[in-house]
């Protein structure tokens, strides 16, 4: 392929043992080959670019130093894994990253044995780490063999206070091993809190310029226990290390802050670590996200994620958007409610571009709140909100608010406290796969008492829900609403609240009625069209609530008819079964009364597009036109003529 990069380096390397070949002056051109390979790649299928950018000299040191598979590396949240997937003898399939049946964009313990712990959410790495170390302590076994454990977390992911758990809880065991700090000052969006300012002190003063000279004889500048050699090594030591003390008082011992892209620092450090380490260390590297490529460097979240792009211009390929994308409409409902409201904040966890909350924070900064990567407080800080009298719209993945479940439940349902849940990427999302995809958010908050959960059919339902949450008071309220584009429906000018358990009338039909939550509506609609043509005409129905139920909605549904189908973009246990223990409560069945749930299965779905994804879970307007012809036994009827 012509238009790939040379990398004549690169292309001897298979596996990370061959690395070992080289001298630390040809692996200077690894990395910058590796670079090269990566931006080629990610133009080509899109996916986290920045972020995989910022570690290429990183990985390259890590895996030169290391033995792997047999040392453990485990990247936290996996946004930065491309250079590491590339140099594991995946490279022939990287330009499927995040592709039907391709290599996932994050690890994943079933792809490679190179990727010893799967992640896609943040701050695990350390916990697993450490029980890499303890297994290997305590005679574990496992094909690729235990060695060292070493953890590469991103300073925002060190926010999370798992990461924290897990460093008090590896101080304390005092077991062997390594945890990188990627201190890129950033994680997905600009860095918050205090850790943050903490992590910048660290490294704004001489000691950093003054190690940078002094990396080649980093054997006798290491912290306790390894001190060795003359004075001013020790003198130069307490100077560099001083910041270091949060580290050390959780039982760490601290080395840096050294430069992530100097190689020349990174592998005397790295072999010495490996060859005298007794306890936990951390190594403090700063990084730069979007390193080596412009485009990246210069765009305001450091490249971290892109659609296909041009490699000489950076620009992106998107297809032209037809409509507004939910999560846009969420975010000009939320301030035009907010313009008439004082008390309506908003509080979302390192993820403001993501949920549409950057454009709140300009209008309204002393109102809207992101606590980086650290739901659970999210959560608990907006219960505290509501009892003190604000209207607060939590607003977080479906994936990430898992994170925050039992603040959910502990601190705003049993106290009943009217916390606005806005619940971003519902359903399946595509090239991110199942860590990300929204499955069980009904499940997990429909069977809380005195919850509201509702689910927007298309963008102008979610205008009218935002407007019903900000004006329900009495108790906690959820909305879902999916990744992507809307319908392309007429938007009203403002949203107007909706009366709480109560459905709408989509079309009145005999025989079969589908009562639909959420956006697979305008699947349904397609297939009644199908179904028309076969003289079939279903009554549909969408719920709006999945708590309450519109009882009287479905009871009449299920009197008039002799089926009924429920369909949702979630897993067993949510809207499909409230309605059943509704009709199993009212003796609905004893009538012979026929009812199908139409859910995702019980399956954790890879990555692909969503279409393809709805078709794998069986849930298109296909799929429904099939289930429809099902329970009224047509196809039946068909082969018997």
């Amino acid at each position: 392929m012509t238009d790939r990069p040379q990398t004549p380096l690169l292309d001897q390397v298979h596996l990370p043992s061959d690395l070992k070949r080289f001298s630390d002056e040809e692996l200077h051109q690894v990395a910058q080959e590796l670079r090269a390979e990566t931006i080629s790649a990610v133009s080509v299928t899109g996916g986290h670019l920045g972020a995989g950018l910022g570690v290429v000299e990183l990985t390259v040191a890590l895996h030169a130093v290391f033995d792997t598979p047999r040392d453990k590396l485990i990247w936290d949240v996996g946004h930065q894994c491309y250079p590491h997937k590339i140099l594991t003898g995946r490279r022939e399939r990287i330009r499927t990253l995040r592709q039907k049946d391709g290599l996932s964009g994050f690890t994943k313990r079933s792809e490679s044995p190179y990727d010893p712990f799967g992640a896609a959410h943040s701050s695990t790495s350390i916990s697993a780490a450490l029980g890499f170390a303890v297994a290997r302590d305590l005679g574990g076994s496992i094909d690729s063999g235990l060695g060292d454990a070493i953890a590469v977390i991103g300073d925002g992911s060190m926010s999370a206070g798992m990461a924290f758990e897990a460093m008090n809880n590896a101080g304390h065991l005092k077991k062997r091993l390594f945890v990188i700090l990627n201190d890129n000052e950033m994680s997905i969006a600009p860095p918050v809190g205090a850790l943050s300012s903490y992590l910048s002190r660290l490294y704004a003063g001489e000691p950093f310029q003054e190690f940078k000279a002094a990396a080649k004889g980093a054997v006798s500048l290491l912290p306790p226990p390894f001190r060795e050699g003359a004075k001013r090594a020790k003198d130069l030591l307490k100077g560099f290390t001083v910041g270091g003390t949060l580290f050390e008082a959780l039982g760490f011992s601290y080395l840096g802050p050294i430069d992530g892209h100097d190689l020349d620092q990174l592998l005397p450090v790295l072999r010495t670590v490996k060859a005298r380490a007794t306890g936990p260390m951390l190594i403090h590297v700063i990084t730069k996200k979007g390193k080596g490529y412009a485009p990246a460097e210069t765009a305001r979240d450091k490249g971290h994620a892109t659609a296909k792009f041009d490699v000489l211009t950076g620009v992106q390929k998107k297809a032209p958007s037809n409509a507004p994308s939910y999560t846009s409409v969420f975010a000009r409902a939320l301030l035009d409610q907010a313009t008439g409201d004082s008390r309506i904040c908003a509080v979302t966890a390192a993820m403001p571009d993501g949920t549409g909350l950057n454009l709140f924070a300009e209008r309204y900064p002393s109102r809207c709140f992101d606590v980086g990567i650290a739901e659970q407080h999210g959560v608990t800080f907006s219960a505290a909100l509501a009892a003190g009298g604000m209207r607060p719209f939590c607003a977080m993945y479906s994936t990430f608010l898992q994170r925050g479940y039992d603040q959910v439940v502990h601190d705003v349902a049993i106290q009943r406290l009217p916390v606005r849940f806005a619940i971003d990427r519902a359903g399946l999302v595509g090239a991110d796969g199942a860590t990300h995809a929204g499955a069980f958010d009904v499940a997990f908050l429909a069977n809380l008492p005195g919850f509201v959960v509702m689910a927007a059919a298309d963008e102008a339902e979610l205008v009218h829900m935002v407007a019903t949450a900000a004006a329900h008071d009495d108790g906690p309220i959820a909305f879902r609403f999916p990744r992507g584009e809307g319908t392309g429906v007429e938007m009203p000018e403002r949203g107007e609240p909706l009366e709480i358990g109560k459905g709408r009338m989509i079309q009145q039909g005999a025989r079969v009625a589908i009562l639909s939550f959420g956006t697979r509506l305008s699947e349904v609609m397609t297939a009644c069209e199908a179904l028309s043509a076969r003289g079939i005409t279903p009554t549909v129905a969408d719920a709006r609530f999945a708590k309450p139920l519109d009882r009287d909605m479905i009871l009449a549904l299920a009197a008039d008819h002799e089926a009924l189908i429920t369909i949702e973009e979630g897993a067993v246990g949510g809207f499909g079964s409230h309605v059943a223990q509704l009709l199993s409560d009212e003796g609905v069945f004893d009538r012979g009364f026929r009812f199908r749930s139409m859910v995702l299965p019980d399956t954790f779905i890879d990555h692909s597009s969503p279409e393809d994804m709805y078709a794998m879970a069986g849930l298109n307007a296909a799929d429904i036109e099939a289930k429809v012809l099902e329970v009224l036994g047509v196809e039946v009827l068909a082969r018997r003529g």
